[in-house]
């Protein structure tokens, strides 16, 4: 049996990190509605379909014609996020699987959360492009309280995608759910139907973050086509063991640094690529709240290498 304390560094075991991922697919609302693409390297190019060949009536003896498909190749580049989690030094008497085994949630909860703060509103992104950001510049935006009703509000949300898109799926902060459980329509049928897997709004499938992710200053919803948005997910998951670091931003309880020399601690570094490209901006489109500003899209997009959380 492997101990931690003699595998300091290396790949989480393949069936713990499978777990994780599971944990993340599950946890992420950007993973749960767009299209995941699996990563083998860090760089990928995804063949997309555009404009299909058009079919053609043909007479008796006639030539049958043909036209040109068009193909883009959008280019997927994952980029590293990290986890550190400080525990005891004793841990590292623990073999390796069962400290994975304990800890599946937290690493789980810490990438999902970053993975869709990162992909729809930019925050921390090392991405040049979220969903948010390009609803905005697509001016694809309305305000809540644009008509009458919240159901109302969301069905022209609809409209602005439909000019070239379907909408397939809806993003929103769990703040609005109780406004969606009140929506009927004219014969008092309940137009939000939560569901015992998928919950559904004009019968299209609506994920709620279930994390910190969301920025609720730049949108109550955001509707759109996700097969538009990709995300590249890589299947290994790293780890590294610290020993002498002093974590800036994990204050102990006297409101200073947590050096794990001093107190005594370790900490294990999680990390895994992620790469989030939405391809066709206006695909989404946002219901945003009523003291919207608009041009703050972006605003905490760093774009470092890498993200950490």
């Amino acid at each position: 049996m492997a101990f931690l304390k003699d595998e300091l560094s290396g790949f989480v075991p393949t069936e713990t990190a499978t777990e994780i991922q599971g944990l993340v697919a599950r946890g992420s609302t950007v993973l749960r509605l767009g299209k995941t693409i699996p990563m083998t390297t860090e760089k990928k190019k995804v063949p997309m379909l555009t404009d299909g060949p058009g079919a053609y009536w043909v007479g008796e003896g006639e030539r049958i014609q043909t036209s040109k498909a068009t193909w883009i190749f959008p280019e997927l580049t994952a980029k590293k996020l990290a986890v550190i989690i400080p525990v005891t030094r004793e841990k590292l008497e623990d073999a390796t699987v069962d400290v994975f085994e304990e800890l599946k949630p937290v690493i789980a909860e810490a990438f999902y959360t970053a993975i869709d703060a990162a992909a729809l509103f930019g925050t921390a992104s090392p991405f040049a492009k979220n969903v948010f950001a390009v609803a905005e510049a697509a001016e694809n935006v309305i305000v809540d309280g644009t008509n009458k009703s919240l159901d109302l509000d969301v069905s022209d949300t609809m409209a602005i995608v439909e000019i070239n898109c379907d909408v397939n799926g809806f993003a929103a902060h769990y703040g609005i759910k109780n406004a969606l459980r009140k929506l009927r329509d004219n014969n008092g049928n309940a137009l939000y139907v939560p569901d015992t897997d998928t919950d559904k709004m004009y019968s299209e499938p609506i994920e709620f973050s279930r994390n910190n992710a969301w920025d609720k200053s730049k949108a109550e919803l955001i509707a759109g086509d996700w097969d538009k948005l990709l995300v590249g997910v890589k299947d290994d998951i790293e780890y590294e063991i610290l020993k002498e670091a002093t974590l800036q931003n994990t204050l102990d309880a006297d409101g200073k640094p947590l050096s794990l020399a001093e107190q005594d601690m370790v900490a294990i570094k999680a990390t895994m690529r992620i790469a989030v490209l939405p391809i066709k901006d206006d695909a989404f489109a946002v219901l945003v709240p009523a003291e919207y500003n608009a041009g703050t899209a972006g605003d905490d997009n760093s774009g470092d290498e890498e993200g950490t959380v």
